[in-house]
């Protein structure tokens, strides 16, 4: 009896659920490498946009760059299927909906306040994860997402601003986007998520065409810096983004990349020569740690949800 009973609870711990990761999961842990080397080319945006920005606006540079982007994703992806289902739409709408909404919101509010608000993503798919495709956010997700926004809280002090509320909103609904894409990118993880993404970037294309034909012609050096940011910028990591979402939670799609807002103001210190202050030097180091210490988590095999 008592061989009996301890090979249940085995077997009970060994399969608490079907579809959870497994232990050192090799495409688990290249995942969430693919999550970090994403963020790092997620961050050049704030250098090459502050580049076009002299000569382009916001929106043309958005849409410049998402043709760029999905030209790009054709190029590099096999057996790509547009069949539209309803997640495929979604995705593809969420994604032009985050990048769009945050190039508006940057010129409405400050960076700090758009940056900040875009990464209460993680919020959202801690609230939503459960309802929608299955994913419950544990205590230690939740702590971390405190710890990392007040982090970022630090690290922006300098710049956040008040009185700017259609900035704000914009930036949030940013925020609630990038959620949003992330799940319906979730939802797909048995198929392909790419498709969602080349979609996004055509659609982002067409709501920025009318100020990219406004705009005047660009330089050598502006159209270097829009390619870099469409095929690297956007075309790698997304390229990146769309393998390592069907092997990761959909917190841990939006969770890890947090150190992107950090190590972008990282390259305009370097470029630019805006030095950051003693808040943001402090909030830096909380944010990175705590994304240090989660991919550490993932890494090591911490068990998502499972998908229903």
């Amino acid at each position: 009896m008592a061989q009996r009973f301890s090979f249940l609870v085995a077997g009970r711990v060994a399969k608490p659920q079907s579809t959870t990761f497994p232990l050192m999961s090799a495409d688990h842990r290249r995942s969430v490498l693919f999550l970090l080397v994403a963020a790092l080319f997620w961050s050049f945006a704030g250098v090459l946009i502050k580049y076009l920005g002299t000569t382009w606006t916001g929106l043309a540079v958005s849409g410049g760059r998402g043709l760029i982007a999905g030209i790009f994703l054709l190029l590099t992806n096999r057996g790509l299927r547009f069949h539209l289902s309803g997640a495929q739409i979604v995705g593809a709408i969420c994604y032009a909906g985050c990048t769009v909404l945050f190039c508006i919101a940057t010129t409405l509010t400050s960076a700090a306040n758009a940056i900040l608000l875009q990464y209460t993503a993680p919020i959202w798919v801690a609230l939503l994860g459960t309802w929608f495709i299955g994913e419950r956010a544990t205590r230690a997700d939740w702590i971390t997402i405190a710890i990392a926004l007040g982090g970022m809280a630090l690290f922006f002090r300098d710049g956040l601003s008040l009185g700017h509320l259609a900035g704000d909103t914009l930036g949030l609904l940013s925020g609630i986007s990038f959620a949003a894409m992330t799940l319906a990118l979730r939802r797909q993880k048995d198929g392909s998520a790419v498709e969602s993404i080349i979609l996004g970037n055509f659609l982002a294309f067409a709501i920025g065409l009318p100020w990219i034909l406004r705009s005047p012609m660009l330089p050598a050096e502006g159209w270097a810096a829009l390619l870099a940011l469409g095929a690297v910028q956007l075309g790698v990591s997304y390229w990146l983004y769309a393998r390592a979402i069907r092997h990761v939670s959909a917190l841990e799609g939006v969770l890890i990349p947090v150190a992107e807002p950090i190590l972008n103001p990282v390259w305009v210190l370097l470029f630019v020569h805006e030095k950051p202050s003693g808040w943001a030097l402090a909030g830096g180091t909380i944010v990175l740690s705590v994304v240090t210490l989660r991919a550490i988590a993932a890494v090591r095999g911490r068990t998502a949800a499972p998908i229903s």
